[in-house]
């Protein structure tokens, strides 16, 4: 990072922060999230790796149902849906009753696709009131953040030439942002040159997803990191990464490249449990598939073994320790137990356990 004087407030139109840059760059008139082509042109999500998700998800939904009593409304909810694939296998999987009884809704900025049905509502906002279960698949890594530099005087704000991803020091970050890394990311005194991403707008999204369930179920899937790790170091120089054309390239965010960072999901799990969740399951996406899939995935786990090659090769690729499969699935009940296995590791407190 250079050592460029930096302007008197945290950023300004020549050098913003990387939250307010990455806003821009994915959020903006014609940024990655919004335009036609949205973002699929450049990542795959595991809702690409075919039906295997959604096969997995059929009995979550199962459980939210009978949960709250097999009700004439079972409210279906994904948030940064995409494209809307995973909604678009999911529903139709259902059983015929409990088809007829969900309401399905995608909260999403980018258009929804040609052929979108009428009933579905596609939506930039979510709803005010949900009873039924919230997926929010790869959402969390998509809320811009501000990136930190520890320096000799303390942290500093992390400023960014949107056109050429060069970066200058800033000011201090807020008093709130200031204890969040100190909860959560702590930078050390002597370790000039690290950086830290402050997750407190992802944290606050979440705590809003909770706070929108009167009962229900909340399902995060995103890669991160926890409290340990980052305190280890692992991460001294933080996790920013752009992809373009499925290509990681140079992480500049000037609109042509989706800007990602992991999720510090500890934080988000905390940030639940103070909306209002009771009960909180945090592990591996492999575990987590192998725990609400025990009963049987309809074309990949059951009785008969595995299904099609396609439902075969979209299961591994989930499950891939390596790859998907090391994600994390942070699951959040509201006045509701947690579904299959995933019930035998409730916690209620505010510290997620670990798998």
């Amino acid at each position: 990072m250079t050592t460029t004087p930096a302007p008197p407030a945290g950023g300004s139109a020549g050098w913003p922060t990387w939250r307010q840059a990455t806003e821009r760059a994915l959020y903006g008139p014609g940024g990655v999230f919004t335009h036609a082509g949205g973002p699929r042109a450049h990542f795959a999500t595991a809702t690409s790796a075919g039906p295997a998700l959604a096969q997995a998800l059929v009995g979550v939904v199962r459980h939210v149902d009978a949960a709250l009593g097999h009700p004439p409304r079972v409210d279906l909810v994904e948030a940064g849906a995409g494209g809307g694939d995973l909604m678009a296998r999911l529903v139709p999987l259902l059983p015929d009753d409990l088809a007829r009884r969900v309401a399905p809704c995608v909260v999403e900025r980018s258009p929804a696709p040609p052929g979108w049905p009428d009933s579905w509502p596609w939506q930039p906002r979510m709803p005010a009131r949900i009873r039924g279960l919230v997926l929010a698949v790869e959402l969390l890594d998509a809320v811009p953040l501000d990136v930190v530099v520890a320096t000799p005087d303390g942290p500093r704000l992390v400023l960014v030439d949107p056109r050429t991803g060069a970066e200058r020091a800033g000011q201090p970050p807020t008093g709130p942002d200031q204890a969040w890394l100190a909860r959560w990311w702590p930078l050390p005194h002597a370790g000039a040159g690290q950086r830290a991403e402050v997750g407190s707008p992802r944290d606050r999204l979440w705590a809003e997803l909770v706070g929108a369930v009167s009962q229900g179920l909340l399902i995060a899937v995103d890669y991160g990191h926890q409290r340990d790790e980052r305190v280890s170091g692992r991460w001294q120089e933080g996790s920013l990464a752009a992809y373009r054309a499925g290509r990681a390239v140079p992480v500049v965010p000037d609109g042509t490249a989706d800007v990602t960072a992991h999720v510090a999901i500890d934080a988000v799990a905390a940030a639940g449990v103070a909306a209002g969740a009771g009960v909180t399951w945090l592990g591996r996406q492999r575990a987590a598939l192998r725990a609400v899939a025990a009963g049987g995935v309809p074309g990949v786990v059951g009785d008969g073994g595995l299904g099609d090659l396609a439902a075969r090769a979209g299961w591994a690729q989930l499950c891939d320790p390596v790859g998907l499969g090391a994600f994390y699935w942070l699951a959040q009940g509201v006045g509701m137990s947690l579904p299959g296995a995933l019930s035998g590791a409730e916690h209620a407190g505010a510290a997620p356990i670990t798998t």
